[in-house]
């Protein structure tokens, strides 16, 4: 069973930056594309930023200029920087993993926007 553990989840306030952190076994880290998702309460899980194995980026409108999400290829590890926080942030983030038609989910980490 493939495992991507998320970390770095927690409770910010508006404005304020926080780091995610998703580690991949190596074996599907080199090979996928790695993304992260989000879903916030009631609503449909959403794409907020993927990487490919080359490095290329891509994200939701709605983060653009706010996030950045990048990769270590020593650590196996992708990471989602997120800037200027705002309250609708606020949403279970979910790392992901894929290449084809396989692809593999995170437990999540839950990010609260808040005062």
């Amino acid at each position: 069973q493939v495992q991507l553990v998320e970390s770095g989840g927690g409770l910010v306030q508006p404005g304020g930056p926080l780091r995610l952190s998703c580690a991949a076994p190596g074996s599907i880290f080199r090979t996928h594309t790695m993304g992260w998702y989000r879903q916030a309460p009631g609503k449909q899980r959403e794409q907020v930023a993927t990487i490919t194995t080359g490095g290329s980026t891509n994200y939701a409108d709605s983060v653009k200029g706010r996030f950045t999400i990048s990769r270590d290829n020593v650590k196996n590890t992708v990471y989602l920087q997120m800037n200027s926080l705002k309250p609708e942030d606020t949403a279970r983030y979910y790392c992901n993993a894929v290449r084809g038609g396989l692809e593999y989910w995170g437990q999540g980490t839950l990010v609260t926007v808040s005062e």
